[in-house]
């Protein structure tokens, strides 16, 4: 006969956080959000940890090469989205990574025969108004020029007019040669206030750019995520059907980390996955797995060498899994087992694998309870999809603005691939439904209120960290009706 849990499948909604001493030290500005997001070895460091516990989920609607450099701005990961092709994916990644660096490799290049038409057809592409002219119009030819937006004038400049009658040339610019330090190339940019700095081998071919606002944002985004060259962390969705096409190409476009994109994780195929990128690359390239909602499918992939695990079915706003089929649970009741799991692996083989909130946060205090029932960061799609950053149309509805969000398992996104059950390509029915969510302005101004409501609750249960917050938390179930009571009642409300 079936094997019964007979203890109820729990929401988040269902719980307390009980309050510990607050000590003098337990303040906002002492609270480290800092958390793995890779597997390591008891007594190591993992080689990848977010600054805060916050990633991107991996849908059409929410993550592209946009919300990716916002979010990993503010400390945290986006997981650019699989379903698309392996080439738009990869070019999404490789904009991310070179968006901002120390040193930068030009990617908007011409030469001085194109026109002015060229350029701002560039500047549509890329997004960049700096641009350099070389010989031959590559990254690394001769340098012989550069253009700015201060160089033309489009109501005055005809369309057909050549780089080379605007550009301002080589011989009028300041650069620095090949083998200079970045800190001496920002001195330079400073003393001579430009807003960029070509480097130049010896022969004057271009090698790098240097832009002031690099600079900038290092000094105004403190919690940026950044790889040892100082680009942008980033990750990428895909799948166990073209993996042995997309990862290669995801890596070579400088991916730090891929996540396996799948309603439910527990298979045979995942594991063939992650055995073949580890095979290949070996601990190079780091992969999450996923999803799970119990001890089992945790032991799994963990034993198939996931990096991270992802947590939750049919929990999230958009997702009819459950309704569609009957599978899922609820997501306190998920992390609370999984997190179990990865303890117990953890002291048995003394390798400890991040485990990943996903789905089920409709609070922000509800991303406080994931962290301190053991997840190590949550991933969340609703609410990043509302801020400007996301890749979806503001649109007006009612008095205001929405913003429209849709599931990978929609008709819309048409995600057969995430769906592997061995079958043949193609979606027989959906997993998930087409939706908007409310406007939220921009990231950086929801996402900080919400790492200071976050803290602050941490601050009130006695955690400066998110380990201490799990190894210290009182939690309690609540009824329905002390769920009333915690939110304004009796009361007449102004401006309703």
């Amino acid at each position: 006969m079936a094997r019964i849990i007979t203890e109820p499948s729990r929401t988040f909604g269902e719980y307390l956080l009980l309050p510990n001493l607050t000590t003098k030290e337990c303040i906002i500005d002492n609270v480290d959000l800092s958390t793995p997001i890779c597997r390591f070895k008891k007594g190591e460091e993992p080689d990848l940890k977010l600054n805060i516990p916050f990633s991107s989920a991996i849908m059409q609607s929410v993550s592209d090469n946009n919300m990716a450099i916002a979010l990993a701005k503010n400390g945290g990961i986006s997981f650019i989205y699989g379903s698309q092709s392996i080439e738009s994916e990869a070019e999404m990644v490789r904009k991310v990574k070179n968006y901002k660096a120390g040193f930068v490799i030009s990617d908007s290049n011409l030469t001085p025969e194109h026109t002015l038409q060229d350029v701002l057809s560039l500047k549509e592409i890329k997004g960049h108004s700096t641009m350099a002219i070389t010989d031959d119009g590559t990254s690394s030819g001769k340098l012989l020029g550069i253009v700015t937006s201060r160089d033309y004038r489009t109501t005055r400049d005809p369309l057909d007019k050549k780089v080379k009658e605007f550009m301002t040339p080589a011989e009028s610019l300041i650069v620095e040669y090949e083998g200079v330090s970045l800190t001496e190339a920002n001195n330079v940019i400073w003393e001579h206030k430009l807003n960029s700095l070509p480097i130049v081998d010896k022969d004057f071919n271009l090698v790098y750019m240097v832009f002031r606002k690099d600079y900038s944002d290092d000094k105004e985004n403190p919690r940026s995520l950044l790889d040892s060259q100082k680009r942008y962390i980033v990750g990428a969705g895909i799948n166990s059907r073209d993996y042995k096409e997309r990862v290669p190409a995801l890596v070579e476009a400088g991916v730090d980390i891929v996540c396996i994109d799948s309603s439910e994780g527990f298979s045979e195929w995942q594991s063939d996955t992650i055995k073949w990128i580890k095979k290949t690359y070996g601990n190079n390239v780091k992969v999450g797995a996923g999803n799970v909602v119990e001890q089992e499918g945790f032991n799994y992939l963990a034993d198939a060498g996931a990096d991270f695990i992802k947590i939750g079915i049919g929990g999230g706003s958009i997702c009819i899994t459950r309704e569609q089929k009957g599978i899922g649970r609820g997501q306190a009741s998920a992390v609370l087992d999984v997190a179990a799991a990865r303890d117990a692996y953890f002291e048995k083989t003394g390798v400890y694998v991040p485990i990943c909130s996903d789905g089920g946060i409709v609070l922000d205090y509800h991303v406080t309870l994931a962290l301190a029932m053991g997840a190590d960061f949550v991933m969340l799609g609703r609410y990043f999809a509302g801020f400007d950053e996301s890749p979806t149309s503001k649109i007006k509805y009612g008095n205001g603005y929405v913003k429209e969000y849709w599931g990978e398992g929609s008709n819309r996104a048409r995600n057969w691939a995430r769906y592997d059950l061995g079958g043949k390509a193609g979606l027989q029915f959906e997993e998930g439904v087409d939706s908007y969510v409310p406007y939220a302005g921009k990231l950086d101004d929801g996402l900080g209120a919400t790492l200071h409501k976050i803290k602050s609750t941490m601050c009130n249960c006695g955690a400066k960290s998110i380990k201490e917050l799990q190894q210290n938390v009182k939690l309690s179930l609540v009824s329905a009706t002390s769920i009333n009571e915690g939110s304004a009642h009796d009361v007449i409300l102004k401006n309703q």
